[in-house]
């Protein structure tokens, strides 16, 4: 892959050499940090339907392990990023809670894949996310948020916790990182591109 180019307000508009775009899901349970990822990487202002947590989430929204979270994303979040002079990856964030799942429909249309965040500390919560996935028969690779404090594993033992295929990419991140998290995404993408599903963005 040719080098990453970094965010400016000069990228608010693609580079003539753009000739490919993919869109790729940023998935994963409550909580993951899908929106501080797409946040970081993304090379314009992030799009953001964000709502203020309220009471009558209680009982529903599972918040045990995020005590400094005060919103959660009602619809998608968006970002771009120009991953190369010629190929610019769109990132669509996907909401969180189960019951905004019939919405992921609208967005895996046109996706070519997704990379779905886990945290160490509530894996069974990606479950249901990597289920559906597999139904859908849309690629993913795994990306563990090392959230501060969090239990650190190997990555077979985490492979093996969520019943992973050996070809599933699983790589770490720090969301909040600009360079951990592309790289993430690179991991995924150069995934891609050795199964010939982003041959014709070549």
């Amino acid at each position: 892959m040719d080098s990453v180019l970094s965010p400016s307000d000069e990228h608010l508009y693609l580079p003539a050499t753009v000739t490919r775009s993919a869109k790729i899901l940023i998935a994963g349970h409550f909580g993951a940090g899908k929106t501080t990822l797409v946040g970081s990487v993304s090379e314009i202002k992030p799009l953001r339907t964000e709502e203020l947590i309220t009471e009558a989430s209680t009982g529903i929204d599972d918040l045990a392990g995020l005590p400094g979270k005060t919103e959660t994303t009602v619809a998608f979040d968006f970002g771009r990023r120009t991953l190369s002079p010629q190929l610019a990856l769109y990132l669509f964030g996907t909401p969180g809670q189960n019951r905004f799942t019939p919405f992921w429909e609208h967005l895996f249309h046109g996706a070519l894949g997704a990379l779905i965040l886990v945290d160490t500390r509530r894996l069974q919560d990606s479950d249901p996310v990597l289920g559906l996935f597999e139904e859908r028969g849309l690629p993913f690779g795994v990306a563990v948020n090392e959230f501060e404090g969090a239990p650190r594993y190997a990555r077979d033992e985490i492979r093996q916790a969520l019943a992973l295929d050996d070809d599933v990419v699983l790589t770490s991140c720090d969301a909040r990182n600009e360079v951990s998290s592309i790289h993430a995404l690179i991991a995924f993408i150069e995934y891609l591109h050795r199964s010939r599903r982003l041959e014709h963005l070549s």
